[in-house]
């Protein structure tokens, strides 16, 4: 079961910043809540980002997946993508690894 993010944001949205439920941007991209690439980009467009909160950061398969196969569509090293997804180069040596096979079969499938 995956948490509610459109729920959480809308509570917390409500008793933290109010002013900003009403703004119709912020609504739109509430509804657009899917994948944890969503909700981290909503996050970043609401509180400005500090080192500490890059830590917590977690993603979901399908955006893993999203960002391995951008790298390998656009040549793109390790140390490229780091710094600019602000993801450690271990992290993305180690999603490579869980994906290697899954990457080669879309690699093969013409994807």
């Amino acid at each position: 079961m995956r948490p509610n993010y459109k729920k959480i944001y809308q509570d917390m949205l409500r008793m933290e910043y109010p002013e900003k439920l009403k703004d119709p941007k912020i609504k739109e991209l509430l509804e657009k809540l899917n994948t944890s690439e969503d909700v981290l980009k909503f996050n970043e467009k609401l509180f400005k980002q500090s080192r500490e909160n890059q830590k917590l950061k977690t993603y979901d398969r399908h955006t893993m997946l999203k960002l391995l196969q951008y790298q390998k569509k656009h040549g793109h090293s390790t140390s490229y993508m780091s710094r600019k997804y602000k993801i450690s180069r271990t992290t993305l040596s180690k999603w490579k690894l869980m994906f290697e096979e899954e990457l080669n079969t879309m690699k093969s499938a013409g994807k």
